[in-house]
C-alpha cells in the first residue's frame, strides 16, 4: 500500500467541540462504538447493494458484502472493514471532518451536563462515528470508493485534537477499513470474547455478515499457529430479523433493531411487526419513538421509512409510505410486489404505493390508540413529544379524522391546569344534559385562555369547555368540526349558541336587554363605527364589563396573530362588541351625558376586551391617556 503527501486539515469549531466532549467527559456506555461502527458499515453495504442493481459492474468479483472485525492485543488496536461502496476524498471530508451531515451543533447545544444522558444522545444525533474517541486516542480510516480506480483510494487520520491529515492511497479493495488506537485503559475491547459478545448484543440483527477470525476459547492465551489457515466465521445471525415469526424475536432484539435503523440510543415506545398477505405481499415493522428528534418541526428534514424489495435494501428515509403528520413513526417496509428498480418517480405514482400508504398509516393511529387504551402514561409521554405534530392530522388526512380525533388531548376549564390530558370522549362523557355541543376557546397562552372573559357563562352554567393554547389550534379547530356527532364550537366567535342548556326565559331576556338598551348600542356604534362591525348585549358575560368576538366566518384572533407575525397578510375584518347590561360600567356609561367622558369609557372598554382576548389595544398611548385620565377624574 503506497501513500502519498499528508495534507492537514481542521475540524469545524463544533467537530472539536464534540471530540473533546468525547474524549473527555463521555464515559458511560463506552461499548456503543462498535454498534455505530458496524450500523455505519452495514449502511454502507446497503448502499452498493442498491447501486450494483443498476450496474453490477460495482461488485466486481467481489459480491459477497460482509463486514469484518479484528483486534490486537499487542498494538491494541481494533479494526473494522467493510466491502461497502466507500468513500472518495471529499465524501471523508464531509463525512468525518465537518458538521454538514452530523447534526453536531444541535447535538451539543441539547447536552445537559450529565455524561450519561449525554452519551445516549449520540446515536440520536448522527454523530456516531465520533464515539471512536470514547476508547480510542487515534483513529485511520482508508477508504476507495466503488468504481473508482485502485490509487483513488484516501487515508484519514485524527487524534481527536483540533486538526486531521489526509492523503492518497492505493487499495486494492473498495470499501473503508477503520483502525481504533485503543487508549491504554480502553484496552478491554482489543480482547475476541469481548468483541463477539458486543456484536450479538448490538448487532445481531443486521442483514450483513458481521466476521470474526475463528478461535478456540478452551485456552484463551494460546497463540495460533502462523502457519494456521485463515477462517473467518459469522459471528451475527445476519438474517433480516422482520422476515422471522413474531415468535422467535424477543424484545430485545426488537429494540435493537429500533436502535439501529433509529440512530436512538433509547428504547422505542411501542412497535408492531405485521405480514400482509393478499393482493399485496409485504412485510412492515413499525416503531413509535420515546423522545421527539431535535429538528421534528423541520418540515424538510428527512424522514420516511426504509424500504426493501425481496430482503434487497433499496432506499432510506421513503416519506410516501405515511403522511407528514406521522412524520415521528419509524421502522421498515419489506415489499415483494415492487421491482427491484424501484425509483422515487415510481414510489409517487405506483398503485400499490397508495394502497400500502393507506395501510400503513392506519397501522400507526392503530398502534397509537392501542396505546392509549393499555398504557395511559405511556401514551400521555407520546403526546407530550408529539401531540403538535399528530394536531396536523385533520388538515392532511380528512379520511382520517375519527382516528385521529380520538388520539387528540386537551387541557379543559374542568381540570384547570395546563397538561393537555383530556380526551374529546372523556369530554363527551362529562357533557351536560341536554349539551350538543362541544366548547372550546383558543388563546396564545394557556393563562389568557383559562382567564377567558368568554368562559365566564360557562362556569356559571357548569358546562366544560376546551382551553387550548398551541400555535396549531386555531388551524386544527378549522378541519375538526365534528366529534361523536356534536360539532364543536368557538365560544369566542359569533353568537352564543347553548341550546340545550339554555332556558326559555334565559333567551326572552337577552332580547329584551337588547330592546331596552338600544339607545345606548346606537351610540356606541356611531362612536365606534371605524372599530367594531356591531356592538350589541351579551348573555355570555357573566363578572366582564364587556368582550369582543369574531365573525362566524372571520379568521380568530390567535391566527391573526400568527400570520401578522409571520409576515402574511390578512383580511380587514372588524370584531364585535358586546357589553354585559348588569355590569356597573356599562350601567354607569348607559348614564354618562358628556361625549367626551361616554367616549373616554367607551374606549377604555373596548381596549380592556381587546387586552381580555390576548390582542394588544389598537392605540396603546391613547388607552394608558383615557384611562389616567378615568382614574384622576375618580381621586377627585
Amino acid at each position: 500500500m503506497s501513500e502519498t503527501q499528508q495534507e492537514t486539515l481542521s475540524f469545524q469549531t463544533e467537530v472539536k467541540q464534540l471530540l473533546h466532549l468525547m474524549i473527555h467527559s463521555l464515559y458511560s456506555n463506552k461499548e456503543i462504538f462498535l454498534r455505530e461502527l458496524i450500523s455505519n458499515a452495514s449502511d454502507a453495504c446497503d448502499k452498493l447493494r442498491f447501486q450494483a442493481l443498476k450496474d453490477d459492474s460495482l461488485l466486481g468479483d467481489d459480491g459477497d458484502l460482509s463486514i469484518r472485525v479484528e483486534y490486537d492485543k499487542e498494538a491494541g488496536t481494533v479494526t473494522l472493514t467493510d466491502n461497502g461502496v466507500g468513500m472518495t476524498r471529499d465524501d471523508v471530508i464531509a463525512n468525518l471532518g465537518t458538521i454538514a451531515k452530523s447534526g453536531t451543533a444541535d447535538f451539543l447545544k441539547n447536552l445537559t451536563g450529565d455524561e450519561r444522558k449525554d452519551s445516549q444522545m449520540i446515536g440520536q444525533f448522527g454523530v456516531g462515528f465520533y464515539s471512536s474517541f470514547i476508547v480510542a486516542n487515534a483513529v485511520d480510516v482508508y477508504s476507495r470508493r466503488a468504481g473508482t480506480p485502485e490509487d483513488a483510494g484516501v487515508h484519514w487520520h485524527s487524534e481527536g485534537e483540533g486538526d486531521f491529515s489526509l492523503s492518497e492511497v492505493t487499495l486494492a479493495q473498495r470499501g473503508t477499513r477503520i483502525v481504533l488506537h485503543l487508549k491504554p485503559e480502553e484496552t478491554e475491547f482489543a480482547d475476541g470474547w469481548r468483541l463477539r459478545n458486543l456484536i450479538r448484543k448490538y448487532s445481531d440483527h443486521i442483514a450483513i455478515p458481521v466476521q470474526m477470525l475463528k478461535e478456540s476459547y478452551d485456552d484463551p492465551e494460546a497463540e495460533k499457529a502462523e502457519d494456521s489457515a485463515v477462517e473467518w466465521e459469522t459471528v451475527n445471525s445476519a438474517k433480516a430479523l422482520w422476515t422471522r415469526p413474531r415468535s422467535e424475536i424477543s424484545d430485545d432484539e426488537y429494540k435493537e433493531l429500533y436502535r439501529h435503523i433509529s440512530h436512538d440510543f433509547g428504547d422505542p415506545l411501542t412497535w408492531s411487526h405485521n405480514k400482509v398477505e393478499g393482493k399485496l405481499d409485504y412485510t412492515s415493522l413499525l416503531y413509535i419513538p420515546k423522545k421527539a428528534p431535535y429538528d421534528i418541526w423541520n418540515r424538510e428534514r428527512i424522514r420516511g421509512l426504509k424500504l426493501y424489495v425481496q430482503r434487497v435494501f433499496i432506499m432510506d428515509d421513503v416519506e410516501q409510505f405515511l403522511p407528514m403528520y406521522l412524520r415521528f413513526a419509524k421502522g421498515i417496509v419489506d415489499s415483494n410486489d415492487l421491482p427491484l428498480n424501484v425509483s422515487r418517480e415510481i414510489l409517487q405514482s405506483d398503485d400499490a404505493i397508495d394502497t400500502m400508504r393507506t395501510a400503513l398509516t392506519k397501522r400507526v393511529l392503530d398502534m397509537l390508540s392501542k396505546l392509549a387504551k393499555k398504557d395511559p402514561e405511556g401514551y400521555q409521554a407520546f403526546w407530550d413529544e408529539f401531540g403538535q405534530v399528530l394536531k396536523e392530522g385533520p388538515a392532511e388526512d380528512a379520511s382520517n379524522n375519527d382516528k385521529i380525533a380520538k388520539l387528540l388531548r386537551f387541557a379543559t376549564s374542568h381540570t384547570g391546569d395546563a397538561a393537555q390530558t383530556q380526551s374529546l370522549d372523556d369530554y363527551v362523557g362529562r357533557m351536560k344534559e341536554g349539551q350538543d355541543k362541544i366548547y372550546y376557546v383558543a388563546a396564545d397562552s394557556h393563562q389568557t385562555a383559562k382567564n377567558s372573559p368568554h368562559l365566564e357563562v360557562f362556569r356559571k352554567k357548569g358546562i366544560e369547555v376546551l382551553l387550548m393554547s398551541d400555535r396549531i389550534d386555531e388551524w386544527l379547530m378549522g378541519y375538526l368540526r365534528e366529534f361523536d356527532g356534536k360539532s364543536l364550537v368557538d365560544v369566542a366567535r359569533g353568537g352564543l349558541d347553548l341550546s340545550g342548556v339554555e332556558t326559555e326565559a334565559e333567551k326572552e331576556a337577552q332580547q329584551k336587554a337588547n330592546d331596552d338598551h338600544k339607545p345606548l348600542l346606537e351610540r356606541l356604534k356611531t362612536l365606534l363605527e371605524s372599530d367594531v362591525e356591531d356592538v350589541r348585549m351579551t348573555h355570555r358575560l357573566v363578572e366582564s364589563p364587556a368582550c369582543i368576538v369574531v365573525g362566524d366566518n372571520d379568521m380568530g384572533a390567535q391566527m391573526r396573530r400568527i400570520m401578522e407575525a409571520a409576515g402574511q397578510a390578512v383580511p380587514e375584518t372588524k370584531p364585535i362588541f358586546e357589553l354585559n347590561p348588569e355590569h356597573p360600567l356599562v350601567q354607569r356609561l348607559e348614564q354618562e351625558v358628556s361625549e367626551d367622558r361616554f367616549a373616554d369609557l367607551a374606549n377604555i372598554l373596548l381596549e380592556q376586551a381587546r387586552l381580555a382576548e390576548g390582542s394588544h389595544p389598537k392605540d396603546a398611548a391613547g388607552f394608558v391617556g383615557r384611562l389616567n385620565k378615568l382614574l384622576l377624574d375618580l381621586s377627585r
